[in-house]
């Protein structure tokens, strides 16, 4: 007993020692004598001019602690900035007695205005290159380090048992970078970064703040538990970001295995807002003029994030875009390659009001525009799409783009090894459904492709009037076509397209021209027929346009418009690429009598059709017409026809005076 009784004593007097020497050493070793040798060292490690301007404090109970002010740290030769960092105060206090069984428990980590500068010259140099001056001369070669074993589970673990930190901040604090290459500069002004109640086994809590460029930006929230061995396990968060008083952006999820095979969990939100208002507050203008002004005022997004280096995956996400909203997942594997695919679900999107304002006219003036033969086009890298390797699906309630509206669009995609399919696409619009199929191949340096299209009960007109802005055709369409071609621009693609297939429009009509008029009436051809309030339209009950293609030149042999009277034959050739048409219609009336129920002369006459497609021109052929009517007449079946009883009637004409008749009762057969 006696013993322990002496042990007690020792140790309660060993303790009043170590006190009285942490109260009284303070008082007897002033730390400011030590400032120059402090300043020349810091100064030689950095190779960096260092100051300490303020004086040292230090106390050692009940807390350990180190406060300095104005402390400074010079920029390298050849800068104008003197300083490139600074803080007007910095303190620490620790709780010494804890540290002897690892316990850390710190009062207070306080940093004070700290200040920085960060500057790159003309030359590329940078004031933050260079840190521990330069290497000795004669110096010899580095020495090869020895890799180190990595650290077992228990190594990783941290050397303390606890660690409590009451308040850590960094207040009032600037960085400002400038580059004298482009002029540029920007600030980071009234930052300042708190943490509370730290501790490695509950969530920490996390405020930050700052005006970048004057502009707000905030972050708070938790982050934590780290843990004793940080790295492993998860580490979960749950923060609000805050920029420029438009944009929230909330993060809540974890971590897992960092040092490892790190993997993520988390949820990510965009609440509502207008990226022409955040644009606006960023002091710059939009980067975008659409067509509609009223567009990119509303945005939002939630998705959930998984994965790690070897994979990532959007789930259950969510954006909205104006009126528009998508739900979508993703998921990216293999990144080299990469691998990915897709699902996605949108209810409506009309794309027009996001193209820019004038893009047609831009378009127009860049197609009009002179060419030297001297313009070089750069070559297109396909490499990224012989990589990638692709499967996705997409569907769109209702979609809008270049004027034709669509419904229940489906389309999926595929890539692989250079070959891109888009198959099958099928969508309805007008009344009609529209099936296709797209192979595009760019394994070589000239990609190719394959078309394949379908079309059923179309409505035409709406459909041109929307896509064209013409209004010259009426009915219900329906075709067949496979279609090839080779090449990276229109141009090439237009001279390459090769196929066929075959149109067919029922029960319709071609606006802005009388066919049957021009075709049964002569007078009418030459305009002298009398001239109606109606606009002139040609009524037909099927068109039908058998066509085949070959680089870029389509013919149509066999292609008939035929109505209630009429039957109209066409042949000729469309060029693609010049856009220029060359047809011939040949007319056949329908019935058993050939009088014109206009009174014209019954003679068909058979019509030119040429031009750009843009201004097609409408000829008769009267000549053609003429030479098969003489032809007609002066032949053994039409004398037949003016004689049935093989006779000449008394005071008829002879076959040649009715001929001449006929001519000469044309407009230009008449005498003057």
């Amino acid at each position: 007993m006696k013993a322990l009784k002496w042990i007690g004593i020792a140790v309660g007097g060993l303790i009043v020692l170590i006190v009285a020497a942490l109260l009284i050493i303070p008082m007897f070793v002033d730390l400011n004598d030590y400032k120059p040798q402090i300043e020349q060292q810091v100064t030689a490690m950095t190779g960096r001019s260092f100051s300490i301007g303020g004086d040292i404090d230090l106390s050692l109970f009940p807390w350990a602690g180190v406060a300095l002010s104005d402390i400074r740290l010079g920029n390298p030769p050849g800068f104008d900035e003197k300083q490139m960092a600074g803080l007007e105060a910095f303190e620490v206090r620790v709780k010494l007695f804890p540290l002897i069984f690892r316990d850390i428990q710190v009062k207070r980590f306080v940093v004070q205005r700290p200040r920085i500068v960060l500057i790159r010259q003309k030359d590329g140099s940078a004031n933050w290159e260079g840190f521990g001056g330069a290497e000795k001369s004669g110096a010899g070669p580095a020495k090869e380090k020895t890799p180190t074993a990595m650290p077992s589970e228990t190594e990783a673990s941290l050397p303390i048992e606890t660690l409590t930190v009451g308040e850590f901040a960094v207040t009032d604090g600037s960085v400002r970078y400038v580059d004298r290459g482009t002029g540029s500069e920007h600030t980071v002004s009234d930052l300042t970064l708190r943490l509370t109640d730290v501790s490695l086994d509950r969530p920490v809590p996390l405020v930050f703040s700052a005006q970048v460029d004057g502009k707000p930006i905030s972050l708070e929230g938790t982050v934590g538990p780290v843990g004793r061995q940080p790295g492993k396990g998860d580490l979960g968060f749950d923060l609000i970001a805050k920029a420029l008083g438009q944009l929230e952006v909330t993060a809540a999820g974890k971590v897992s295995n960092a040092a490892s095979k790190p993997q993520v969990d988390v949820t990510v939100s965009v609440s509502p807002f207008s990226p022409r208002k955040l644009v606006s507050a960023m002091g710059q203008p939009f980067p975008l003029e659409t067509k509609d002004p009223g567009v990119l005022k509303k945005v939002s997004m939630k998705a959930g994030v998984r994965g790690g280096p070897e994979s990532i995956s959007l789930v259950d996400g969510i954006l909205t875009i104006d009126d528009s909203t998508a739900k979508f997942s993703a998921q990216v594997s293999e990144f080299e390659k990469p691998k990915a695919s897709f699902d996605m679900q949108l209810d409506r999107i009309d794309l027009d009001r996001y193209l820019p304002a004038g893009k047609e006219e831009k378009a127009e003036k860049k197609e009009k525009a002179p060419t030297t033969g001297k313009e070089k086009k750069e070559k297109t890298d396909y490499e990224p799409l012989r990589r990638l390797v692709l499967d996705g699906k997409a569907r769109i309630g209702e979609l809008k783009a270049a004027g034709v509206k669509m419904k229940d669009v489906r389309l999926t995609v595929s890539a692989k090894d250079g070959v891109i399919r888009l198959d099958p696409l099928a969508l309805s619009l007008y009344g009609g459904d529209m099936a296709a199929g797209l192979n595009l191949d760019v394994r070589t340096d000239t990609p190719k492709a394959d078309l394949r299209l379908g079309l059923a009960r179309l409505a035409v007109n709406p459909l041109l009037n929307d896509l064209l802005k013409k209004d010259f055709l009426e009915g219900a369409a329906s075709a067949k076509i496979a279609l090839s071609f080779a090449g990276d621009s229109a141009k090439a693609i237009l001279k390459t397209l090769s196929g066929g297939g075959q149109l067919a429009v029922k029960d319709g009509a071609i606006k802005g021209v009388d066919l049957t008029s021009m075709a049964r009436n002569i007078q009418s051809a030459f305009g002298a027929a009398n001239q109606g309030a109606d606009k002139p339209r040609t009524e037909f009950s099927e068109l039908v346009v058998p066509f085949s293609i070959k680089n870029g030149v389509a013919s149509i042999p066999g292609t008939t418009l035929e109505s209630s009277r009429i039957l109209f034959k066409a042949d000729g050739k469309a060029d693609l690429v010049d856009r220029v048409l060359d047809l011939r219609l040949d007319p056949r009336l329908k019935g058993t009598g050939q009088g014109d129920a206009q009174g014209g002369s019954g003679l068909t006459v058979p019509i030119n059709v040429s031009g750009s497609f843009s201004s097609l021109k409408f000829a008769p052929d009267l000549e053609g017409a003429l030479k098969e009517k003489i032809k007609e007449l002066t032949s053994p079946e039409g004398l037949q026809k003016l004689f049935p009883s093989g006779k000449k009637e008394e005071g008829a004409a002879k076959p040649e005076e009715q001929v001449k008749d006929l001519i000469k009762a044309l407009p230009f057969g008449k005498k003057k």
